[in-house]
């Protein structure tokens, strides 16, 4: 898996596994006669399930953790998105540049 699952993820890390692992299975063995998508699609379902039950019941914690996850979008990510060509600003007057705030110059060539 390629995902970064924080702690409280950790049962639908584990079910997501095992689907993969059964879909894997089913594929290198479809000359014989297994069948395991029903399984596999009950697993989806109670992943699904799982995934809304954990995140109905999140607290303050994990909710900042899920705010501050490495993989989520960064401002910068939406800009390259959105614009040809984007010049940062940086600095201020005191020659220094807070990374939290972005701003800048940007061109978009899409005519409507």
């Amino acid at each position: 898996m390629s995902l970064n699952f924080l702690d409280f993820e950790q049962p639908i890390a584990e079910l997501e596994a095992k689907i993969d692992s059964l879909t894997a299975v089913s594929r290198q063995d479809e000359k014989l006669d297994i069948n395991i998508d029903e399984e596999v699609h009950r697993l989806r379902e109670k992943s699904v399930e799982l995934t809304r039950k954990i995140f109905a019941d999140l607290g303050a914690w994990q909710i900042a953790q899920l705010a501050r996850h490495p993989q989520r979008p960064y401002t910068l990510d939406y800009v390259r998105l959105a614009f040809d060509e984007f010049d940062e600003l940086a600095g201020d007057r005191a020659y220094a540049d807070d990374k939290a705030i972005v701003g800048g110059i940007a061109v978009s060539m899409v005519v409507r």
